[in-house]
């Protein structure tokens, strides 16, 4: 496709190829009639896909387009030699309402649940020639409408069907206005929104249209009066006028049809357009619906124009040579775009944005009459009517070449509303560019084309030939936008020209601003200030809906190059780079910003990165960050809190990696070895003497009964610095009292030894030992020895005679005689305690001696009948044994039960004896000394009640059923 450059539009004959049906735009087709024709039509109408239909019999045919072989068969009151044949038929956009007008001025109402028309008695005598029905397209009621009768008077009138035969169905009706010596040939009404109570009618005579708009009257209820007299008698009418004189040709007044859904060209309401036929032609424009209500009638004038008779093709003869009259017109319609005229039976349909005739079809044979061109505004049908036949006009894609017409006046805007297929569109785009540019109008020309495929290269030049780099960089945006994302690669390229263009903007206006100077004549610098924020804001927006388009490396060297530092930071916090943005901000070393941008942070590999140089920096408030952190691994830290502990001069307890520590040791619990072991590292190698604070976190750990520190480690960094309570307490904790009092002592801390000593509570050999070595250590450094053994009397595992070998060979035994007095009274009563322990246990030895002796003379009485409590039988029957208890056994059975409860060895000893015994393999002493013993054994105690306590009383042996229940 090509384009013309000196027009600024797309050229006429290239538009040809973007049509896209080559059906025709119009065409006639008979209707196959689903009843016998038994006399003529004489009216007809359609609305909401009804369509009525009189017979010159008088008959009225009511058939639903949706079902045809539904007919609804309805007859007038009257005959029609009474009132005069059916003249006119009215119904409105609803189909609900049916006005029926007769030839001796009759008129009939039916309503769509109705079978029986009712007279208007009103309405006698008056010759309707045309109806305007209310815009809200009542059901119930006709509400108000205005009736044109061929006088001239124009009546307001509310007519409801009453079940009750005799009541009027008009509930009033009041003339509202008069038309001088002329026939009312067309009405509309409709609203202008968003005023409800604000109504426009329109007028038609055979010699002018008129045009009145303003508020209607309200009432308490509807039906109560008039509602168009106001109007009538505040407002004055805008005429229009047409013919001098009615010449007697057909006069009508059309409306087009409602607009097809999803069309709406004003933002105020849908604009339908008026089509008034006259003598000179047809005089059509749009019903304006916006502006000044005293000024709408001049203005919906002025905008019209008049399609002349002159400009319907002339029919042709017999010989196929055109008339040189022209035909009258019978009847005129609008569709959505056309005039649809019947002229002679030629049906003549004319664009009305251009005049084109774009239908020209002979539908009617010689001498055939029609009734006239009607039209169903609801569904956007249209039909022909003869007396004979119906005829449907089908409509294919009217509004096809809409696009086309516009695009030709330059009309780009509704140009591209109209358009359909990506084609149109794309040729409605590059014609309006064009123009456009030509225009110098490079913004608006940007947005356009890059809705456009015209070569990128040539609109990109254009721009830079013109040395407009705002509608360059608004012409890449709009590229950018609609290219597809599969595109990655010129999707990239264009986000990072437009970045470079982003630089050069701002720099250009920074520049201005810093010298005050103005970038054009009707910009002030406060204006270019304005602008900068602007451009800025643009370059955000751009930055984060395209930042995946864009490569960082390439933005970052490009921002770079231009020293635009919030740009470039901002462009990395889009991408979620913080670890550049805080890079760029450590090197220039602006700790508070490099703060500011870690405490918005999640990523705990920036912290491990950045850690070690904001600790030496800022290291309350990073580790103010840090414990607001839930996801660190205090173990990668470390290395950062050594450094900043070994560089920073600061107590312990301004510390920050101390604070960082116990943070995580006493708030998130931190079992990990290495964090304790760098804590008491930092508390060991304090430069401070006072080693309270590390003591303290050890007796911590030892309360919790917890160690979680290396114990080895720890000890020798202890020794290392010589923090010797921490040293001792290590070692206590070890369990190592020795070597923790040994070590107390070499750094003669007595007192500390001393609480070692008396730890090991569970093993006074032990204790004593620790006290000795205390006590070795006390007197070998007292100046007393009093003093000395007043110290040791801590301790109640030392005697005197203990610490005699410690006390120095000049000492005299006046020091410490008194001890020595009472270790010797201490000796003395223990003596005697143990002379009366000794005596008690004679007497026991010899009451235990007279109770042996008695056992040889107990006896037990054995009852006639007594049973042997193992097998039950006559206890008397063989040898037996009886126990103090009364339990009585065979001496085999008690035997058999021994064995079976006893231990392995035992069994084994008793089996022994007892084949001795039987057998008879010794004899004698040998013989009573085996019997005797297996006796011991047999019957050494009754155990058999205790042992048998835990078995069932049913044993397995048993009969189950005896114990059932």
């Amino acid at each position: 496709m090509s384009f013309d450059p000196s027009s600024g539009y797309v050229a006429a004959s290239n538009l040809q190829d973007l049509g896209d049906t080559a059906l025709p735009v119009f065409n006639v087709e008979r209707v196959s009639l689903q009843f016998t024709i038994s006399s003529d039509f004489v009216a007809a109408q359609v609305a909401n896909n009804v369509l009525i239909i009189a017979l010159s019999t008088g008959r009225i045919l009511r058939i639903d387009l949706d079902s045809p072989a539904d007919i609804d068969d309805i007859d007038l009151p009257k005959k029609p030699n009474e009132v005069g044949v059916i003249r006119r038929l009215f119904l409105d956009p609803s189909a609900s309402h049916l006005i029926i007008s007769t030839a001796l001025g009759e008129n009939y109402y039916l309503h769509t649940q109705s079978r029986q028309p009712k007279a208007l008695s009103r309405l006698k005598g008056v010759q309707i020639e045309c109806i305007s029905w209310n815009p809200s397209q009542p059901t119930a009621s006709t509400r108000e409408i205005l009736l044109g009768a061929a006088d001239g008077n124009i009546y307001e009138v509310y007519i409801e069907p009453s079940p009750e035969f005799y009541r009027r169905e008009e509930k009033y009706l009041k003339t509202v206005y008069k038309v001088k010596d002329e026939a009312v040939v067309g009405l509309w009404t409709d609203s202008i929104p968003p005023r409800p109570d604000v109504r426009r009618i329109v007028i038609a005579t055979p010699t002018k249209l008129l045009h009145i708009a303003g508020r209607i009257g309200k009432h308490s209820h509807e039906g109560s009066g008039s509602i168009y007299s106001k109007l009538f008698e505040s407002e004055s009418p805008t005429i229009r006028p047409g013919p001098d004189e009615g010449s007697g040709a057909p006069s009508a007044l059309s409306v087009s049809p409602e607009p097809h859904e999803g069309y709406t060209p004003d933002a105020s309401g849908p604009e339908r357009s008026f089509g008034w036929l006259s003598s000179e032609g047809v005089c059509h424009g749009k019903l304006l619906v916006s502006g000044d209500l005293t000024e709408l009638g001049g203005k919906v004038f002025a905008e019209s124009k008049l399609l002349p008779r002159s400009h319907i093709p002339p029919s042709r003869t017999a010989g196929g040579r055109a008339k040189t009259s022209h035909d009258p017109v019978v009847s005129m319609i609008l569709s959505q775009w056309h005039i649809l005229q019947l002229v002679e039976g030629r049906l003549v349909a004319i664009n009305r944005l251009d005049d084109t005739v774009v239908h020209d079809q002979v539908v009617l044979e010689s001498g055939q009459s029609a009734l006239g061109l009607v039209s169903d505004a609801t569904k956007n049908t249209f039909w022909l009517f003869t007396t004979q036949e119906i005829f449907e006009i089908v409509v294919t894609d009217e509004g096809r070449d809409v696009w086309k017409i516009m695009l030709k006046a330059q009309q780009f805007d509704a140009a591209s509303q109209h358009a359909k297929t990506s084609a149109q569109k794309d040729a409605v785009a590059t014609a309006s560019g064009d123009h456009l540019v030509q225009k110098g109008q490079y913004l608006e020309a940007a947005t356009v084309y890059g809705r456009s495929t015209k070569p990128f290269e040539q609109v990109a030049l254009t721009f830079i030939d013109k040395g407009d780099q705002d509608a360059l960089r608004k012409y890449l945006h709009t590229k950018l936008t609609l290219m597809k994302k599969s595109s990655i690669m010129q999707r990239m390229m264009l986000a990072t020209w437009l970045v470079e263009l982003y630089m050069s903007k701002l720099n250009s206006l920074d520049d201005t601003i810093s010298t005050k100077a103005e970038l054009s004549d009707s910009m002030t610098a406060a204006q270019t200030q304005d602008q900068l924020s602007e451009i800025r804001k643009q370059y955000q927006d751009f930055m984060t809906k395209f930042k995946a388009d864009l490569d960082r490396k390439t933005v970052y060297e490009i921002v770079s190059s231009h020293g635009r530092e919030e740009e470039l930071l901002f462009f990395a916090t889009v991408v979620n780079d913080y670890s550049y943005v805080l890079a760029y901000w450590i090197q220039r070393e602006r700790w508070t910003e490099s703060l500011d941008v870690l405490k918005k942070q999640t990523d705990s590999e920036i912290y491990y990165k950045y850690s070690t140089v904001l600790m030496a920096n800022a290291p309350v408030e990073l580790v103010d960050i840090m414990m607001r952190q839930t996801n660190l691994d205090a173990r990668k830290l470390i290395p950062a809190l050594l450094n900043y502990n070994k560089n920073a001069k600061v107590a312990l307890n301004q510390n920050q990696a101390l604070r960082y520590l116990n943070f995580e040791i006493n708030q998130h619990q931190s079992t990990s070895a290495a964090v304790h072991n760098t804590l008491i590292s930092i508390y060991a190698s304090a430069p401070t003497r006072d080693e309270s604070a590390l003591l303290t976190y050890l007796e911590a750990q030892s309360y919790a009964q917890e160690q979680l520190y290396d114990a080895d480690f720890a000890l020798r960094l202890c020794i290392q610095h010589k923090r010797v309570a921490s040293c001792v307490h290590i070692y206590s904790s070890m369990s190592q009292y020795i070597q923790a009092v040994d070590l107390a002592l070499k750094y003669n801390e007595v007192e500390l030894a001393a609480s070692v000593a008396d730890r090991p509570e569970t093993n006074p050999a032990l204790r004593k030992k620790l006290w000795l070595a205390v006590a070795k250590k006390v007197i070998s450094e007292s100046n007393g020895i009093k003093t000395a053994i007043e110290f040791l009397k801590r301790c109640e595992l030392l005697r005197i005679e203990d610490l005699i070998p410690f006390f120095p060979d000049f000492v005299v035994i006046d020091d410490f005689k008194e001890e020595i007095c009472a270790a010797l009274e201490e000796y003395s009563r223990h003596i005697d305690a143990l002379k009366k322990e000794m005596d008690e246990s004679a007497v026991t030895a010899q009451h235990i001696k007279t109770d042996i002796k008695a056992l040889d003379q107990r006896y037990a009485i054995v009852e006639p009948g007594e049973r042997c409590y193992v097998c039950r039988l006559p206890l008397l029957a063989r040898q037996f044994f009886v126990f103090p208890c009364q339990h009585a056994f065979h001496s085999d059975c008690l035997g058999k039960k021994v064995i079976e409860q006893a231990g392995v060895a035992k069994s084994r000893r008793i089996r022994e004896f007892q084949i001795e015994v039987t057998r008879g393999t010794s004899v004698g002493t040998k013989r009573d000394k085996a019997v005797k013993e297996l006796d011991a054994l047999v019957a050494s105690a009754c155990e058999l009640a205790v042992k048998l306590i835990d078995e069932p009383f049913v044993s397995p042996a048993d009969d189950q059923s005896e114990w059932a229940l």
